[in-house]
């Protein structure tokens, strides 16, 4: 039988990263090294290691520019479960910022009580989409705006257009978020201002769309398109409530929706002021 003094709460490193991709894959789910490596070098992973040093929970936090934080990759083995592992966890990245930072969370199913129990309240919900028949209109086109690959001259730009949808300048994630990404374009209208942007993230199952940041949902719509156009794999979207003709199109292109997880905030009452310009979010972990 487990007891605590086998087990030690750290901080997690780089090296560390092999170990945390293999307790991902015990529940299921696809974190890989780029992934990891975006969360560590955007904020601080931390868990708890057994014994013979392997890694048997996690959570993750991730600090961005001003008053706002996310958590996320909140896992425990199976063989540890009940002995508060989770809680312990997401507790340290909490006392990790301050108390002034308003921290948000996408739940789970089987997290959401736990996380009600810290003080946490659910303020919004996220619209999981996932295919593997995407049939978007590929032609679709816009005589409106120009659509270009990103150049480090878009960057500022790109940081301030996605605080105004996400509620807080998230710079150090982005630049992050950015050279992982497998493709990450702008739309620029005909006075060249970027008025939009998005990225695709290659994970080892899907290919992960978002941030996408818009005007409007067609402008959404050509952006999904232009990211999506030469993958013929699985892909996933994460949209955040409100985008009701958005939500439409997504489901015309074949995409089904897996769930609906809530919003979950703590040291503060609602979310951050958006501009709902935000029809797709980075991850789950990234809020």
């Amino acid at each position: 039988m487990t007891t605590f003094n086998q087990l030690q709460l750290v901080l997690f490193d780089a090296n560390d990263i092999p170990g945390l991709i293999a307790l991902s894959d015990s529940v299921g789910w696809d974190y890989d090294e780029f992934e990891i490596r975006t969360v560590m070098m955007s904020g601080k992973i931390f868990g708890h290691k057994n014994a013979e040093g392997k890694i048997v929970s996690s959570a993750a936090i991730i600090t961005y520019d001003s008053n706002l934080a996310s958590i996320g990759m909140v896992i425990v083995h199976e063989n540890y479960r009940g002995l508060g592992l989770g809680k312990l966890a997401t507790q340290k990245c909490i006392e990790s910022v301050s108390e002034h930072t308003a921290i948000m969370l996408v739940a789970t199913k089987n997290g959401e009580p736990l996380y009600k129990k810290m003080g946490f309240t659910t303020v919004d919900y996220v619209h999981k989409y996932l295919t593997d028949n995407y049939v978007g209109a590929h032609n679709l086109t816009s005589n409106e705006y120009t659509i270009e690959d990103f150049t480090e001259q878009d960057f500022a730009d790109i940081v301030s257009l996605d605080a105004a949808a996400f509620g807080d300048k998230r710079s150090n994630f982005l630049r992050n978020r950015i050279k992982q990404s497998k493709h990450c374009i702008v739309v620029k209208d005909h006075h060249a201002n970027i008025i939009g942007f998005g990225l695709s993230i290659l994970g080892p199952i899907n290919l992960i769309l978002g941030p996408i940041i818009a005007p409007d949902s067609k402008t959404a719509s050509l952006i999904i398109n232009i990211l999506a156009k030469d993958h013929n794999g699985k892909f996933r979207i994460d949209i955040p409530s409100g985008h009701v003709e958005f939500i439409k199109w997504v489901e015309q292109s074949g995409f089904t929706e897996a769930n609906t997880p809530p919003v979950m905030i703590l040291h503060a009452e609602k979310m951050p002021i958006r501009n709902n310009t935000l029809y797709a979010i980075a991850a789950q972990i990234f809020g």
